[in-house]
């Protein structure tokens, strides 16, 4: 992994899930004081300025983080482990979305639905390629089809993150097919 990938992921780790890590806070909204990150990570003995941190945003091929209009503060779209309003979009979702997992997981999804765990929420996507990747991350992948029409006809809610990754509170497994 190269050093703007280690960044990435250190970057990561503090604006999803501990920011105290850098001893920094988000705000309500996820974002963090972009020269206060800068400065918190030169302190640990990594090197990272605006430029690296720009083109570590730029080029995240999930597109995890974005900058505020005047790029003063940075936040990450989605996947956040602690609570804050990243403003998303509730909306109608396509007919079907995707969730990547490993077979491993199977029998606890089959028993207890689809669960976020210490996510704020269960991740979807249009794309069954992307959801193989995530399941490649875990082990062994499988493809979980999920009736997304039928859920929202049923109540359940649905948000669309800045990087176009769908998102659910929690699915049923009476809703899940398996890929």
């Amino acid at each position: 992994m190269s050093k703007k990938d280690n960044l990435s992921v250190f970057i990561s780790l503090i604006l999803r899930h501990k920011p105290e890590t850098i001893g920094i806070k988000l705000d309500n909204y996820g974002y963090a004081d972009v020269n206060e990150l800068i400065g918190n990570i030169n302190s640990t003995g990594r090197n990272i300025n605006m430029e690296i941190l720009e083109q570590i945003v730029k080029e995240d091929n999930k597109q995890r983080y974005s900058f505020n209009e005047d790029r003063s503060k940075i936040r990450a779209n989605q996947g956040h482990s602690i609570k804050v309003n990243v403003e998303l979009k509730e909306l109608r979702p396509p007919k079907c979305l995707y969730h990547g997992t490993t077979i491993r997981f199977l029998y606890n999804i089959k028993k207890e639905g689809i669960v976020r765990k210490s996510r704020l929420y269960v991740h979807l996507s249009n794309d069954i390629d992307i959801a193989i990747k995530v399941g490649k991350r875990h082990g062994i992948p499988i493809v979980l089809k999920v009736n997304t029409e039928r859920m929202y006809e049923d109540g359940y809610k649905f948000y669309l993150s800045e990087n176009n990754v769908w998102l659910c509170e929690y699915i049923p497994f009476k809703y899940v097919e398996i890929e």
